[in-house]
């Protein structure tokens, strides 16, 4: 089993399809064995157009072995079969220079910098954050001014030849750039230095710098070892579109290549790529002052609350920030993308089921639970990031922490049980579904094609991408392998070495849940776009394994959900890498030495800030140094780790009826799958049940408004448009993601860095601060407030 596992990938005069025995003897249905295979995989692939699909069938049936091997080299040999793929990415590569100490100088300097800057900032409230956008348009002018600076010949020192402009800068020399920023810092700051800044500020504990580097560089490349191991299922098949890796491919193509385009293929439009980026981007740049500092109503533009400011009912029912948000309207892209990513993304089929899972739990379930009062809904609002003690105030954790920040059981029960908003509270509830149906969902829908890949490594049929990669030397199996056996051997260090109150076998607990999750959750990633995360499901593990223990519970977090976060942005950039033809070699060194200098700068400057800025991480700091993100990882580590899930969701604990949600996540995949073998034509193909349940991942802090308004853009780009100007959408639309995310980040960052922190304030008028005045935007949509000195709730609680 091992070595079937570990088996190289083969050359191109290696490879044998896979084919029914029978085929070989060179009858008649020799020819449609792969176009068989091929539909046999691709039934209820919701990406793949149904005429395409209909074609094959056709050819299948009538048993056309012309119009068989014509549609096989259409769909797969000359290029993808998927037409978002086709116009996105070039069928063929181009040999040009991609280890270069060019690509490695610009490479590491922006790294190093990019690390500081977003270590830094993570600390302040707000912050602000340089994502690969940003690198990916920096990086292209200073790979420019260096062609400029340096001569295109070769050195010689002491023996060693070398040559500092091996050519003009190119796109493949830019992909290495990004891909080391991107798995630097991809996911914003280094996860582990919540952890680290809880463990000293508020636990008041320090383990030293030695510690604090192995943690973080354990976090960071443990998933790099999956994601290597796991590339043969979410890399290399075609059906692995990784959506979001279109838009960068468009991007660098666009920066690369100012050629006009074609107006017989594009309804008309002959502007290039390149000048409607810098078109959309100076727009989105511009238009961004307005809802980010000159009129910021337009972000949240709930019109209604603004004439009904103080009505309870209206604010609930219409406010965007804590309510249900029934009138959908916002003119700030930050809103629409911010915390869901470009709804020009992802297929159409994910929006819809996202929207449908908004719809049916955090909209009508949730208006019959609140209405009714259940779980004392009453006394809470509709929606937020926040819990509540039985007074109706935020929940103050510092009462149930004795004076050695432990939790105290006898101050819990004088204080209060913990009570959560009722969209809070599904939340939790539809992330235990997403979960399990996660499971279900990939081995009914997948199950084939992850066996076919296990048994066979890469002897089946490879799309043009594949072939176009066997011409590079691939990073071997067993270079990942071994990565993994060291991170796992140095994370046995973190937790043993040091007074952790983390056990070694719960450390192996820990791991079981990235390598069980990562190939599921990245397949429903790569074909929609959506990343179900298993934060709350390491939480709830930890909270009954290690009761009583906050800090093992942060680190069991930090492994179990980290772990397959990372590696999922490792394997998005090797698909990347894949698209654009870069050597799989060059992407592990690049991807590698980046993680590990990147944590090693994170820390280093989160010790510094620590050190230096006075009262940092106090809700008092002048300049707003208050460390949010580690603030909330602290209050999680208290809620899950003290207080604990068992008395929030077990027995007769308020919320236990939020379990049931387990056992049908379970089963509703299977259903929806009876349905799409029995109707595969039908609107049961596109039914996702992990995204029904888990789409809603990001609520809250996301609301339901935010929810509608990015489907309601997506919808019209990539249903609407797609479905009527075909022409433009392939060309365009990708590149106007980008355009718009960049116009956006830059916008932001001049405001937050030019005015924000000169303390320099909006214009000071109605749509700057009375529009932010009402019950909805204060969280104080509440139906009844309890009286001063009373509390609401059970008189004993678990």
């Amino acid at each position: 089993m091992a070595s079937r596992f570990f088996r190289r990938r083969r050359n191109d005069e290696e490879v044998m399809p896979d084919v029914d025995a029978g085929s070989l003897e060179g009858g008649p249905d020799s020819s449609l064995s792969s176009l068989k295979q091929f539909e046999k995989i691709h039934r209820l692939d919701p990406n793949l157009p149904l005429d395409e699909l209909d074609e094959v069938e056709v050819a299948l049936n009538t048993r056309n072995v012309e119009k068989g091997a014509e549609i096989e080299q259409i769909l797969a040999e000359d290029n993808s079969p998927y037409p978002e793929v086709r116009a996105s990415v070039r069928n063929f590569d181009v040999d040009m220079p991609v280890n270069t100490i060019r690509a490695w100088t610009i490479g590491l300097l922006l790294c190093t910098i990019g690390s500081a800057v977003n270590m830094l900032l993570s600390l302040r409230n707000p912050n602000v954050t340089i994502t690969t956008f940003v690198i990916q348009l920096v990086a292209y002018p200073i790979g420019l001014g260096w062609d400029l600076i340096f001569p295109d010949r070769v050195w010689n020192v002491c023996g060693l030849k070398f040559n500092l402009k091996p050519g003009p800068f190119n796109f493949k020399e830019h992909v290495i750039i990004v891909v080391m920023s991107n798995a630097a810092y991809g996911g914003g700051a280094l996860y582990a230095t919540d952890v680290i800044i809880a463990q000293e500020i508020w636990y008041k504990q320090s383990f030293g710098w030695l510690w604090q580097i192995m943690f973080g560089i354990t976090t960071l490349c443990t998933g790099y070892g999956l994601a290597g191991l796991a590339r043969r299922f979410l890399v290399w098949p075609a059906a692995m579109i990784w959506p979001a890796n279109l838009v960068n491919c468009t991007l660098f193509y666009a920066l690369h290549d100012h050629s006009p385009s074609d107006p017989s293929r594009t309804n008309g439009w002959s502007i290039g790529r390149y000048k409607w980026f810098l078109v959309v981007f100076a727009a989105s740049f511009a238009w961004y002052w307005f809802p980010g500092f000159i009129f910021t109503g337009l972000s949240w533009f709930c019109w209604v609350t603004w004439i009904y400011p103080d009505n309870v009912l209206v604010n609930q029912l219409f406010g965007g920030y804590s309510g249900y948000g029934l009138l959908p309207m916002t003119l700030d892209w930050s809103i629409i993308s911010g915390y869901l990513q470009s709804p020009l993304i992802p297929p159409f089929h994910a929006i819809a089921n996202v929207l449908a899972g908004i719809t049916v739990f955090f909209v009508f379930v949730s208006m019959g639970i609140h209405y009714s009062g259940m779980w004392y809904s009453d006394y809470l609002p509709v929606q937020n990031v926040h819990a509540y003690d039985n007074t109706g105030q935020v929940y103050n954790v510092s009462f149930i922490m004795n004076e050695n920040m432990q939790f105290d059981e006898a101050a819990y029960h004088a204080y209060s049980p913990l009570y959560l908003p009722t969209q809070f509270a599904l939340a939790y509830g539809l992330a235990f579904a997403a979960v399990a149906a996660v499971i279900t969902h990939v081995a009914l829908y997948h199950g084939r094609e992850i066996w076919t890949q296990w048994k066979l490594a890469r002897s089946q049929e490879d799309d043009v991408h594949m072939r176009l990669m066997k011409k590079y030397r691939d990073a071997e199996d067993w270079w990942y392998g071994v990565l993994f056996a060291i991170m796992v051997g140095l994370s046995f260090a973190v937790v043993c070495a040091w007074d952790t109150n983390f056990p070694w076998w719960a450390y192996v607990v820990c791991m079981l849940l990235p390598v069980v999750w990562t190939v599921p959750v990245g397949i429903v990633q790569a074909i929609t776009n959506t990343q179900l995360g298993l934060n709350v499901l390491t939480e709830y593990i930890v909270g009954y394994m290690l009761p009583g223990r906050p800090l093992a519970m942060m680190m069991f977090k930090n492994y179990g959900y980290l772990c397959m976060s990372q590696a999922l942005y490792f394997i998005q950039d090797l698909k990347l890498g894949h698209y654009m033809k870069v050597p799989p070699r060059t992407m592990f060194w690049s991807q590698l030495i980046a993680s590990v200098w990147s944590a090693i700068i994170q820390i280093a400057v989160m010790n510094w800030a620590l050190a230096n800025i006075p009262d940092v991480c106090s809700d008092t700091q002048v300049h707003h140094w208050n460390c949010p993100s580690a603030r909330v990882f602290f209050t999680a580590s208290v809620v899950w780790g003290a207080i604990g899930p068992a008395r929030m969701f077990s027995g007769d604990a308020l919320y236990s009826s939020l379990q049931w949600f387990w056992l049908v996540g379970a089963l509703a995949p299977v259903v929806t799958w009876f349905f799409a073998r029995r109707y595969p034509r039908s609107i049961w193909r596109y039914v996702s049940m992990p995204l029904v349940f888990g789409g809603s991942g990001m609520m809250p802090p996301a609301t339901v408004m935010i929810f509608y308004c990015w489907g309601i853009v997506g919808t019209g780009f990539n249903y609407f448009l797609r479905r009527r100007k075909l022409g433009w959408w392939l060309q365009y639309n990708y590149i106007t993601s980008a355009a718009l995310d960049c116009g956006l980040i830059v916008s932001t960052m001049v405001i937050f860095f030019a005015l924000y922190m000169s303390d320099i304030d909006g214009p000071e008028w109605f749509g700057n601060t009375d529009v932010l005045g009402t019950l909805d935007v204060l969280n104080l949509a509440v139906k009844t407030k309890p009286a001063p000195m009373e509390t609401f709730g059970p008189s004993v609680w678990p």
